[in-house]
């Protein structure tokens, strides 16, 4: 943990981004990572949750783990996402969390970086069956800061909550503003 903490300062003190958040979380939180526009966002939330000293997991697609990135992915807390099933990773980290394993847990749930419509669904469902509160964690190219912003429970109304987070999203750009997803579940869409 200290050379974490020591990488995370050295980072924040070379870096031209600033961080400017919200204190942790006091207990395991479903991290939202948005915009997720750039590869720069992974750095940037290990680079947060390490200055913080939040203890993480977090969902990458399953080619991430291949060859030698794999132990370097697990290691940092990668849980490998297949996407041809994506509802067996929902069950597998409720699971892990209902056995006791103590993690906040880091969803980009724009997905990858470019061309998507809507949000996936997987991090609302994952918050509500563990009982997991959501902090909204956020790179912004035009302030160029980054951090984490509220922490709050979902009530289970969707429209409600995805508008609370829209909100929180509505000015935040992302590393690449053009690669920037709306706030929005399909079932959103679907509904009209």
């Amino acid at each position: 943990m200290l050379l974490r903490r020591l990488a995370a300062r050295a980072f924040w003190t070379v870096s031209r981004w600033r961080l400017v958040t919200e204190p942790a979380p006091g207990r395991p939180t479903l991290l939202i990572g948005a915009p997720h526009t750039s590869n720069w966002d992974f750095i940037f939330m290990l680079a947060i949750t390490w200055k913080l000293n939040i203890h993480i997991r977090w969902l990458g697609k399953k080619s991430l783990f291949t060859s030698w990135r794999g132990p370097i992915m697990t290691r940092l807390g990668g849980i490998p996402v297949d996407r041809d099933a994506p509802g067996r990773v929902v069950a597998e980290v409720v699971e892990r969390i209902r056995s006791g394993e103590v993690f906040s847990l880091v969803v980009t749930p724009d997905g990858t970086r470019s061309g998507h419509t809507h949000w996936k669904s997987g991090f609302y469902r994952i918050a509500r069956e563990t009982g997991m509160p959501v902090t909204l964690g956020y790179v912004d190219r035009a302030t160029m800061t980054t951090g984490l912003g509220p922490t709050f429970e979902l009530t289970g109304d969707v429209a409600a909550d995805m508008d609370r987070i829209r909100a929180f999203y509505a000015d935040k750009a992302g590393v690449r503003p053009e690669h920037r997803v709306e706030p929005r579940l399909r079932e959103e869409l679907a509904g009209g």
